[in-house]
């Protein structure tokens, strides 16, 4: 089968074909929408969606011309639901359902977060990876959402912990924005940290794990980060960043930022090998997963747990159409089709 992946859950519109039989993506096109949201430090709901409605067509007809066929070739819709920013998501679903009613095509509603959680499985020639145990757990983080899974076998996974408040990219975002810097923050963060060699020299707070379960929360630290540069009269409330402060100084927060949120990422994976002995692996998801500092550190955890690591290749880390039509093939497969009663969010 040929699955036609379409994914507008926030900024991006990506639009993706794979082929089930041949196990292979055949295009994976994607538009960001970077240059349209920077100036507003963070993703406009309003722009957002507006720009997909005018993305939306010329993406689909880009993935097909590089998978080299039409419409009428394409035997399945796997299209994001859920979660994301409603106006977004309305722009994939309606255009979904629309082609699938005309072209007498099937439509599969797919979860953004499973899109995340099994791109760990498309290599970087566009192949699927079958070095990957189950059970394995699998962490995904991105500027939306923080959570961590046991995944048993595709489409089959449970959550063992998420963040009781913001993200952890939100959270790179928020602190690039008080050092003078423009959305997104992710990867400036891990250049200025790296630097100044990637050293922990604020030691901001980590957040505790009680009784022995994944706990994620990234909201006190953002508040910590702040705090300490208005303090050091970095920032201020009312104006914002504080002009003539230091590269080096801003570089040291940014490291700081990103060794605290890594210990705690390290922390619940470690305790999670503790807690679920027979778990042979570990997959780190999302656009987060990008980060190399990030990726070192766990390959070394897991390599003392004797787990293998998985990570994706930075184009299937970010909100890309490629995710959503790997688990729309594996979910055709299993006959899970959607009638045209789908709704975003649900």
């Amino acid at each position: 089968m040929l699955i036609l992946g379409i994914e507008t859950s926030c900024d991006e519109t990506g639009v993706a074909v794979f082929d089930t039989q041949r196990q292979l993506m055949l295009s994976n096109a994607l538009y960001s929408q970077i240059d349209l949201h920077d100036i507003y430090g963070g993703v406009v709901p309003e722009i957002a969606s507006r720009s997909q409605l005018e993305k939306m067509q010329p993406m689909v007809d880009l993935a097909l011309e590089r998978a080299g066929i039409t419409i009428n070739d394409i035997d399945v819709i796997a299209v994001t639901v859920k979660p994301g920013l409603v106006g977004s998501l309305l722009v994939g679903l309606c255009y979904s359902k629309g082609v699938a009613w005309a072209a007498g095509k099937k439509i599969i509603g797919i979860n953004h977060l499973e899109g995340h959680i099994f791109s760990t499985f498309l290599r970087p020639d566009h192949t699927v990876s079958t070095d990957i145990p189950f059970p394995h757990v699998s962490l995904t983080v991105s500027g939306g959402h923080t959570a961590m899974y046991i995944i048993e076998d595709f489409g089959k996974y449970t959550m063992i912990g998420h963040t009781e408040d913001d993200a952890a990219g939100e959270a790179f975002d928020k602190v690039a924005k008080m050092l003078g810097y423009t959305y997104p923050g992710g990867a400036r963060i891990e250049k200025m940290a790296a630097s100044v060699g990637f050293q922990d020299f604020f030691k901001y707070p980590r957040t505790k794990n009680v009784g022995g379960e994944v706990f994620f929360s990234f909201s006190g630290i953002k508040t910590a980060v702040l705090y300490h540069l208005v303090r050091e009269d970095a920032y201020d409330m009312t104006s914002g960043p504080i002009a003539g402060i230091s590269e080096e100084f801003k570089s040291q927060v940014a490291s700081s930022l990103l060794v605290c949120i890594t210990d705690i990422f390290l922390k619940n994976i470690e305790l999670t090998f503790k807690k679920y002995p027979d778990i042979k692996g570990f997959t780190f998801g999302g656009g987060v997963a990008c980060n190399k500092y990030m990726q070192s550190r766990m390959a070394d955890l897991c390599a003392r747990y004797n787990k293998s690591f998985h990570f994706p290749p930075p184009m299937y880390c970010t909100d890309n159409g490629g995710m959503i039509a790997f688990v729309g093939g594996y979910k055709a497969t299993q006959g899970l089709f959607n009638d045209f009663t789908l709704d975003a969010g649900k």
